[in-house]
């Protein structure tokens, strides 16, 4: 079983689109397919609910509310035979709650959008991954996904470099598409849609699907038999956001932007 977490304190930045996708992608596959729901407002949960029935099930939880009457990891409990687990989670998680839904994650996805409040927020989400969830860089389980991008644009060329400065894999880039709104409307995923009107997006989910399928508990254990890299690499990130602010000041002539 593979459990994905979709994980970005930023709200908007297209986190419910790439559960239910990814989601509707894995089932549409012959995979048994659970989708946890801790959002509050409960997106992933009301897309299940318009799923045609024609469709292959995905088992749903709603993990935001709190079930009457049974232990937390009794509600959270995934169905025998899971091969895939989608975790869609809620905005403005706190820092010291990143290690609650990363701790069992074979994958952690990260969706940005092109601008640089988004940009700056990614950094912070990443500093946080790295410090305050102890995930460490040689476990290999953190991406990023640019959303909603419009190619050839003076701001998708500085998420570009922004990515690349992160030393974090930077997996697949989405274009935007009324696709995303449809599909969503219906209850299914781009990849049940007809190929005609979809091809296109699905065709930029083929790296992010493949960089998925590498992560595994295999090679999570054998990155533990690794020593630790020095320095540390909480102060790496740090020194990033650093820069970071160093790069806004000079792109955005001289705005300083706020603490996510």
């Amino acid at each position: 079983m593979r459990r994905i977490t979709i994980l970005n304190p930023k709200g908007g930045s297209g986190k419910t689109t790439l559960a239910t996708n990814l989601a509707a992608y894995y089932a549409s596959r012959g995979l048994v397919t659970t989708l946890m729901d801790f959002d509050p407002q409960g997106s992933t949960a009301r897309w299940l609910r318009s799923r045609p029935a024609s469709l292959p099930a995905i088992h749903g939880i709603a993990a935001y509310r709190r079930a009457p009457g049974v232990t937390r990891s009794f509600q959270l409990r995934t169905p025998i035979g899971t091969d895939r687990v989608v975790v869609d989670t809620p905005a403005a998680i706190e820092p010291q709650r990143f290690a609650e839904f990363c701790r069992d994650a074979d994958a952690i996805v990260v969706p940005v959008l092109p601008s640089q409040i988004d940009i700056h927020a990614c950094a912070h989400c990443i500093e946080h991954l790295l410090t305050a969830a102890k995930i460490k860089r040689r476990e290999d389980r953190i991406a990023v996904v640019a959303n909603r991008v419009r190619p050839n644009t003076l701001v998708f060329r500085s998420l570009s470099r922004f990515l690349e400065t992160l030393d974090i894999p930077f997996v697949a880039t989405l274009r935007e598409s009324q696709n995303y709104i449809r599909s969503f409307e219906l209850g299914i995923g781009l990849h049940e849609m007809r190929a005609e009107r979809s091809l296109p997006d699905i065709e930029q989910w083929a790296p992010l699907a493949s960089w998925i399928e590498s992560r595994g508990p295999a090679r999570r254990s054998a990155s533990r038999e690794q020593p630790e890299a020095m320095p540390q690499q909480g102060e790496q990130v740090v020194a990033v956001v650093e820069e970071l602010e160093q790069a806004f000041h000079r792109t955005w002539g001289g705005r300083r932007l706020a603490q996510p």
